[in-house]
């Protein structure tokens, strides 16, 4: 099936462009727009441990759907990183965790809810219940593949580069980019460039640039977002990436490297949210790498987070699926284990020997 979306060019004019099955038709468009042509009220939900996409495409929503006359709200099931915390409308943002009636009493008095970045009320965490129970309407925008069948309206491209510029075009689906001011701009520019590695990701596409030039021309300033974003190391945090990369481990006949971090380690070096950031980038700097992991213990929830990179073909989603039980895109996507250290190292280097061929085409 072929159906036709529309993308805004510039400030003056629009091209349609033709998209497969799975993107915004216009039934489904049609559907918001009688939504919202009435007062609403909206909760917007990111995923657990929300990033920079997740949070921009949130505070952009939020923004977007005030200056409509709604009643909005951004409910987030836990605490993210301080590198976001200086964005427009960071400040209204609930911790599900933190302010636990009042997220549950935002979420329960919601006539619309909006979930962003994340295709799975799983990935929600403790937040899931409140969802499984509300009668409210869905409405979801992601870009991840698999998505789950929870929401009235689905928004679903797994090509997009994020979230953040799958709201632009839910925004220019909707026919008002010209509600788009300095400060959802900025949320938008945020979100792209986190998630698409500062516009180096395959997925960043022409369209993409093109929605960048517009946020830019509404207000967004490009320099100061980077440096809000990358700019803000601590001493502890370059510390924590000292020992990050003498932990690295390179396996050149696999073309892999991976890097450890303890908990005694992030305590050491007074681990802060987000800390980690960007880290398991590092190994996919090396000559002839082409995937990378960085394996993180968490105490607290007994796991040991994985999160892992890939160049070119090799499917990360795919590996995270199958073997740690996570996902997400081609070349990005995160994972857990629930045994040690050294027992999820063990089997990582086992289950590693036989995608050898994989990592050698």
């Amino acid at each position: 099936m072929i159906i036709a979306s529309k993308i805004r060019i510039n400030r003056v004019t629009s091209i349609l462009y033709y998209c497969i099955f799975g993107r915004m038709n216009s039934a489904d468009i049609t559907t918001v727009k009688s939504i919202l042509s009435q007062p609403q009220k909206i909760a917007i939900i990111p995923h657990r441990n929300p990033d920079g996409d997740a949070m921009g495409s949130c505070l952009a929503l939020y923004g977007f759907l005030k200056t409509k006359g709604h009643t909005v709200q951004v409910v987030a099931p836990n605490d993210y990183p301080k590198f976001l915390k200086w964005m427009p409308w960071n400040n209204t943002v609930i911790n599900f965790e933190r302010e636990n009636p009042k997220a549950k009493a935002t979420i329960n008095e919601a006539t619309l809810i909006f979930t962003l970045d994340f295709n799975d009320l799983s990935r929600v965490g403790q937040m899931e219940a409140a969802l499984q129970e509300t009668t409210a309407d869905f409405i979801m925008i992601d870009h991840h593949q698999q998505p789950g069948d929870y929401a009235k309206v689905t928004y679903s491209d797994v090509t997009m580069s994020s979230t953040c510029e799958m709201v632009y075009n839910f925004i220019d689906f909707l026919e008002e980019t010209s509600l788009i001011d300095a400060d959802i701009a900025t949320n938008l520019y945020t979100g792209i460039l986190t998630d698409t590695g500062s516009f180096k990701y395959r997925s960043t596409s022409s369209k993409t640039h093109r929605v960048v030039a517009e946020l830019i021309d509404k207000g967004a300033n490009n320099m100061e977002i980077h440096q809000n974003v990358f700019d803000t190391n601590s001493p502890s945090r370059l510390h924590l990436l000292g020992v990050a990369l003498s932990n690295m481990v390179i396996l050149p006949e696999y073309k892999t490297a991976y890097i450890t971090l303890s908990q005694d380690e992030l305590d050491q070096y007074d681990f802060k949210k987000g800390d980690t950031e960007g880290f398991v980038n590092y190994g996919l700097t090396l000559e002839g790498i082409i995937f990378a992991l960085i394996f993180i213990e968490n105490r607290e929830e007994g796991i040991i987070k994985i999160s892992l990179r890939s160049v070119g073909d090799f499917s990360v989603n795919e590996f995270a699926r199958e073997h740690f039980n996570g996902g997400g895109h081609t070349n990005a996507a995160g994972g857990r284990s629930e045994v040690s250290m050294d027992k999820t190292i063990s089997k990582f280097n086992e289950i590693l020997k036989t995608y050898k061929s994989k990592l050698n085409p």
